[in-house]
């Protein structure tokens, strides 16, 4: 499996991850079609703990699924930053794997890795610059 990612969202990513640190930031990855990140969404970190924890703006995201219900490019999946830790599921990301096999970017530093959530964990997607 891979996904397809343009060159400037993933500077994007590593950006709002520059910005958000300490934090953690979170937010919507977006395409045209199945398999294609070209854009992104921010979202505020509702979290309580930000420094270790996201929570995504609810608000956005339903924002997100209303205009792609209209015809608008589709939720491919989530981002959200390691400050402190490694571009991999946390034992915390393994625990809130629904199984939406949605995408999920993980940025730590400046890497970015791709991960499928699979319902009881993720697998890591290899991804090709666009």
């Amino acid at each position: 499996m891979e996904v397809e990612v343009t060159r400037a969202v993933l500077d994007s990513l590593r950006e709002e991850a520059r910005k958000a640190h300490p934090e953690e930031c979170c937010g919507l990855l977006l395409g045209g079609r199945e398999g294609l990140i070209d854009r992104f969404r921010a979202a505020a970190n509702l979290a309580k703990v930000p420094e270790r924890f996201f929570e995504i703006d609810p608000a956005v995201l339903l924002a997100a699924h209303r205009e792609a219900r209209e015809g608008g490019v589709q939720v491919q999946g989530y981002y959200h930053s390691h400050p402190q830790g490694l571009a991999r599921p946390s034992t915390t990301d393994q625990e809130h794997s629904t199984g939406d096999l949605r995408i999920w970017a993980i940025i730590a530093r400046d890497d970015v890795a791709f991960w499928r959530d699979r319902g009881n964990g993720f697998d890591e997607v290899a991804c090709r610059v666009v």
